[in-house]
């Protein structure tokens, strides 16, 4: 799902260094070649999940990419390990900037309950776990456990690359990038009776706009 902070305090966003953004370079050109392109962001009143301020001037929009098909653009396959994508789209309609800073960005699901961002760590912890069931019965010498890697390549690849980043949204523009929160046990499916909620928000003054909330219904809705 967003503490960092450029990772926008979404759940507390923090920069990426510029060694983990080294790790872009060392996938093979192939491999990207291999993945389908992340479609150009349109303007987030084109999305069917979407909450518009009209008098602050401001649409946010969700669009979860819970298909296969759609998650093609990453490296990783989230959903196998139930991790849901969500695009974020951000629309500044007026004409001063405004600040995701200090952004809260959750995953509420049906019952209420709110799932802030993952991080890359999360996402690998289950992925690779610390040990397996054929480690649980030792056969032979024993040997003490490798400690695991901080972070897996691709995982770090696919944060680099698609996680949302943009502190500020500057007049007329639109900016966008993805979130990832873990919906193991969430319900099925995920997505119905839940929403994103954003928090924390705020204008070129400082003040903090009205509180965005974008039901997942109204995406399910226009699948049909």
């Amino acid at each position: 799902m967003i503490m960092v902070t450029m990772r926008l305090r979404l759940a507390g966003l923090l920069p990426r260094t510029l060694a983990a953004t080294a790790l872009l370079f060392t996938i093979s050109a192939s491999a990207y070649a291999a993945r389908p392109d992340v479609p150009p962001a349109k303007d987030a009143t084109s999305y069917p999940a979407v909450d518009v301020h009209q008098k602050e001037q401001v649409a946010i929009a969700a669009e979860p990419y819970d298909t296969k098909d759609k998650c093609k653009v990453f490296q990783v396959d989230y959903l196998q390990y139930h991790f849901l994508p969500i695009r974020i789209i951000v629309t500044n309609m007026g004409d001063r900037p405004i600040s995701l800073n200090d952004a809260r960005i959750f995953f509420v699901d049906s019952t209420g309950e709110r799932i802030q961002a993952a991080e890359p760590e999360d996402v690998e912890r289950r992925i690779r776990p610390r040990y397996n069931k054929a480690a649980d019965i030792p056969i032979g010498p024993i040997h003490l456990p490798h400690k695991p890697k901080t972070s897996d390549p691709k995982i770090e690849a696919d944060f680099n690359e698609f996680e949302y980043a943009a502190l500020a949204v500057e007049p007329h523009t639109t900016r966008a990038g993805f979130l990832f929160y873990d919906i193991d046990g969430v319900g099925d499916p995920p997505l119905r009776g839940a929403k994103l909620v954003l928090r924390e928000l705020k204008n070129a003054d400082g003040q903090q706009l009205f509180y965005f909330e974008i039901p997942f219904d109204k995406y399910l809705n226009a699948q049909h």
